[in-house]
């Protein structure tokens, strides 16, 4: 649900920010074949391309001010933080290298409207499709471990440690380099469909931190100290995310989000696709932890809806991508925050501001 219109007069930090910047990562769903977007968006690339290749040095914000209007989402908006790790991995197994990231199988098929077979919700994105021609429940995280889909050839590449396996799963991309020498890049290519569970609430349950306080450094810190607990932690997360080695991003680029085009930090923002397309433009206002040593700071920005993710869920909820590494890494993992969520809605044409 949207709020009544409001003036961009009244959206703290709208004028500070960088809107030319901003004018520019919504282009690229413009002019990028492998992104897709929305009739009342699209028709704005014209107009967006022009105030872009103006000189005036206020065109952009002005394009966005005469063409969208803003209106608040009126639900308790909530941001968290994600990034492209980067972590030590083999083509093959041995020498440390034990815990795989798995290809998609092949009879992992997208529901696509059918309905979820028992076992799965009602909203599963995909299931496996029996040799019968049978919709049923893809293993979860457990049977995987166990070795459900062993001996299928399905490894894509091997690391040396399952928490960072794990994370790779939450973030859903990463750069591996290769104890073979050089680097892959490996990206989102489906899930289970089993019900995804924070496996910081482990902490939780036993009193060992607050709610709201389990940053991805205070569990990792924490299974670090206690590796016999991580095989029945990780197992808590039913959810489970095959990959693709991606090669249509350059090296100095981002990963590929869920729009089909490299993620931007600090603009690209992860939201619910099923209430949001992509390509939306969504004005961002919270106070994050983000700055040197998780110094707080004062984030007002205008991001763009490009990827999603399967704890992003509802109207208000959004995930801010941080860029790759482990400085990246150290500020996404602290963002567990409040946040007020702007959608920039398109003027009907011919509508005046």
């Amino acid at each position: 649900m949207l709020s009544a219109p409001l003036t961009f007069a009244e959206l703290p930090g709208w004028a500070g920010d960088d809107h030319r910047a901003a004018l520019a990562a919504f282009l690229r769903h413009c002019r990028d074949r492998r992104a897709e977007l929305p009739a009342e968006l699209s028709r704005l690339c014209g107009p967006a391309h022009a105030a872009s290749e103006s000189r005036e040095l206020l065109a952009a914000r002005t394009f966005l001010e005469q063409n969208f209007e803003p209106r608040r989402i009126l639900s308790d908006g909530f941001v968290t933080g994600y990034f492209e790790p980067e972590y030590e991995g083999s083509r093959q197994p041995g020498g440390g290298y034990d815990t795989p990231l798995l290809v998609r199988p092949p009879e992992l098929v997208p529901l696509a409207g059918r309905s979820a077979p028992e076992g799965l919700p009602k909203d599963a994105p995909f299931a496996f499709l029996s040799g019968n021609g049978r919709l049923v429940a893809p293993p979860d995280r457990g049977a995987i471990m166990n070795g459900a889909l062993d001996g299928r050839g399905l490894e894509l590449v091997w690391l040396a440690d399952p928490v960072d396996a794990f994370y790779v799963h939450v973030q859903g991309s990463a750069r591996i380099r290769l104890r073979e020498g050089g680097s892959l890049r490996v990206g989102y290519a489906g899930k289970t469909g089993h019900p995804y569970s924070a496996i910081g609430r482990v902490m939780i349950e036993r009193g060992l931190a607050e709610p709201g306080t389990v940053t991805m450094q205070v569990l990792r810190k924490w299974l670090a100290e206690n590796p016999h607990e991580i095989d029945g932690v990780l197992r808590r997360n039913r959810s489970y995310i095959f990959f693709r080695e991606v090669t249509e991003a350059a090296e100095h680029e981002g990963p590929v989000g869920a729009a089909g085009l490299p993620l931007l930090p600090g603009r690209s923002l992860a939201i619910d696709a099923a209430h949001h397309a992509y390509g939306a433009l969504v004005f961002v206002s919270a106070d994050l932890p983000s700055g040197r040593d998780g110094a707080r700071e004062t984030f007002r920005r205008l991001m763009i809806a490009e990827d999603t993710g399967s704890a992003i869920v509802g109207p208000a909820r959004g995930d801010i991508f941080f860029g790759s590494g482990e400085e990246a890494g150290e500020r996404a993992g602290r963002i567990q925050h409040r946040a007020d969520m702007v959608l920039l809605v398109p003027r009907r044409p011919g509508a005046r501001p």
